[in-house]
């Protein structure tokens, strides 16, 4: 279930947009090396260099607990949101091998790489987006195989899940 669970948090985290009314569409790809990666269509994780922590608010996201646009100083950017409330990408961060991450927001694509939680290569532009207001999230993991004992996502039970929740969330795909 845990094994899972990771792939729920990121999806969740797109749902949060949907939900907001900035994403209509989430795509969850399961690679033959048992990594995952979750695509969607919203804003974008925002890319701007936290005043306190002086780094990227991406890099905080997936680093830092309570870190999430559910958490912001204006008491939070969804007015509706899941998962486990501003905690999930850090989390499947620390419990995965690799955590790949690409932006698109402001007419670039920005990426930032971590391997066993530790941000290795941090946010940088490394393009830009082919078409105008071209925004979005991808993330892709690996968890790690010292910690869970199987690695293997089962097909079916992702489907099952966002199946539901599509049909739950109106307008998402």
């Amino acid at each position: 279930k845990g094994l899972h669970h990771l792939v729920y948090e990121i999806v969740d985290n797109a749902v949060d947009e949907s939900l907001a009314g900035f994403c209509s569409e989430i795509k969850v790809i399961i690679h033959v090396d048992n990594s995952v990666t979750v695509v969607d269509n919203g804003r974008g994780i925002p890319v701007g260099i936290h005043s306190k922590e002086g780094v990227s608010a991406a890099e905080l996201v997936f680093t830092k607990l309570h870190a999430g646009g559910k958490f912001n100083e204006e008491g939070g950017a969804y007015k509706v949101s899941g998962g486990l409330h501003g905690v999930g990408a850090a989390v499947v961060n620390a419990l995965s091998k690799s955590v790949n991450v690409e932006i698109k927001k402001d007419d670039k694509i920005h990426s930032l790489i971590f391997e066993n939680g530790v941000a290795v290569k941090p946010l940088k532009v490394v393009g830009k987006v082919e078409k105008a207001n071209n925004t979005g999230t991808a993330v892709t993991f690996k968890p790690c195989n010292e910690i869970f004992e199987v690695t293997e996502f089962s097909y079916d039970t992702l489907c099952n899940r966002f199946r539901e929740m599509a049909f739950l969330n109106k307008g998402l795909n």
